[in-house]
């Protein structure tokens, strides 16, 4: 999980939201919503930062808050997020990301900067996603699923590989690690993020802070 900076809103949903009895299930411009969510997400999920694209079957509109409980925010961009389709339609134990929290309430919005998801997520090496606040830490396992076995190989994976390349280059700059933190963080671009780039990210992120 990353912190998702917000830009505007689509122009569709605005007009919208001031139309009488307008709500989430009127909406009729969903595309519009998908694409600007998905930009803004630079091709990620907003929980597992796995690939997602801008249609109908490849990706879900979250409500952080969801529309049954909380109906004065079904259409609050700032509540909106993009996320993968999370295994619909397999068994409950192998849902995850918006189809495995359903209706849940969690504690934090990676759309919400005061929320400072960077901070209180880390990735110890293993594949493992975990937070050090225990409310936290438990949301991601429980309501979210995040450590499902598949999501902390492809974790891993892209680890395991981003290591290998650096063993081949010997002794490493601490300018060199600070380019390939930008480019993974995607400051050097304005294009999709690498799948599952925060675990590069934080490993960096610690390397550098013992440099």
């Amino acid at each position: 999980m990353r912190t998702i900076r917000k830009r505007t809103e689509p122009a569709s949903l605005t007009e919208h939201r001031l139309t009488p009895e307008a709500n989430y299930g009127n909406y009729r411009d969903k595309d519009d919503l998908r694409t600007c969510l998905v930009q803004e997400q630079r091709g990620l999920c907003c929980y597992c930062m796995a690939p997602i694209r801008p249609e109908r079957g490849a990706m879900k509109v979250e409500h952080w808050h969801s529309q049954k409980y909380h109906e004065d925010e079904q259409l609050d961009y700032s509540n909106l997020l993009a996320a993968c389709i999370g295994n619909d339609g397999r068994r409950n134990s192998d849902r995850h990301c918006d189809i495995c929290k359903g209706d849940r309430d969690i504690s934090r919005n990676p759309a919400n900067p005061v929320h400072h998801v960077d901070d209180l997520t880390q990735f110890p090496g293993d594949g493992r996603i975990v937070s050090n606040d225990r409310v936290f830490d438990a949301e991601l396992n429980e309501a979210l699923n995040l450590n499902l076995p598949f999501l902390v190989n492809n974790r891993k994976a892209v680890l395991d590989a981003f290591k290998r390349g650096l063993a081949k280059r010997g002794n490493l700059s601490r300018a060199l690690l600070e380019k390939w933190l930008q480019d993974w963080n995607g400051e050097s671009s304005i294009g999709d993020l690498r799948p599952y780039c925060q675990v590069v990210v934080y490993w960096l992120r610690k390397r550098l802070a013992r440099a």
